[in-house]
């Protein structure tokens, strides 16, 4: 990742994060998921259950706008 990357979501649900994560990506949004999570350990305590949604900064507004339903597919 060469720019900077941004958080536009931060879950505690792994099927949320992929959830969003394939929204975005369908509207050509670049997605990286990142989590403290170690995988024997199924804790979701805290900020080791974090999972953080980044994108690009230059499609941050953007991609708050479909999280929140205000663009995407369905408005167009």
């Amino acid at each position: 990742m060469s720019e900077e990357w941004v958080d536009v979501l931060v879950t505690y649900d792994p099927v949320e994060a992929e959830i969003v994560k394939d929204l975005l990506e369908s509207g050509g949004i670049p997605v990286a998921l990142r989590s403290s999570k170690v995988s024997p350990f199924p804790v979701n305590i805290g900020k080791i259950g974090e999972i953080r949604l980044l994108v690009p900064q230059a499609d941050k507004t953007l991609a708050e706008k479909v999280i929140k339903g205000e663009e995407g597919p369905a408005n167009k």
